[in-house]
């Protein structure tokens, strides 16, 4: 299955190449591939945990609520324009999450200033709109120098200049061509 690698946020929206990163990256075979989606005031993602995310019995485990979590609200600070290291996660969990459950996890800036941004986050089941999990952190901004190394890492462009790039490839596959 294609995997939408856009992200929607103030300057745009922008695209990234496939990546290795346990929560969003498709080339980690251990990892959770999460299909996270952004705007400029919020990131989200709707999944069904499996069997090897178990912790208790039928349980997902806390650690990979976790890292839902926080990768959710660090989507939501890169909605804003920069990218941000967690400096402070806590969560707080009411309800067991089940295994085979859907559930929609979402997070959003709720303060930022010059290099700084508080999140917050939900974990709710998507049947009933129960509150799970609920998470606030502190994500601290990547300084410039370092942003720009990571765009370049991550293959991030502007979505309009891979659709450019596209469509100009097919074109000349198509002028190359004979009748």
């Amino acid at each position: 299955m294609a995997r939408d690698r856009r992200i929607a946020g103030r300057d745009g929206t922008f695209e990234f190449d496939p990546h290795h990163c346990f929560a969003c990256g498709e080339l980690n075979e251990h990892g959770l591939h999460l299909q996270l989606h952004t705007d400029a005031e919020r990131s989200w993602a709707e999944l069904v945990l499996d069997a090897r995310f178990q912790g208790w019995d039928r349980v997902a485990h806390g650690g990979i609520v976790c890292t839902i979590l926080d990768e959710v609200m660090g989507w939501a600070v890169i909605g804003r324009g920069t990218w941000g290291v967690t400096a402070r996660l806590g969560v707080t969990f009411r309800r067991p999450i089940p295994i085979g459950c859907a559930i929609r996890v979402e997070g959003r800036v709720v303060q930022e200033n010059r290099r700084a941004f508080r999140a917050v986050g939900d974990v709710r089941d998507m049947a009933t709109d129960e509150v799970l999990a609920t998470a606030e952190g502190t994500f601290v901004a990547v300084p410039p120098e370092q942003l720009e190394r990571l765009k370049e890492r991550y293959g991030v462009r502007r979505a309009t200049e891979a659709a450019d790039t596209t469509e100009r490839v097919a074109s000349v596959s198509a002028a190359g061509r004979t009748s």
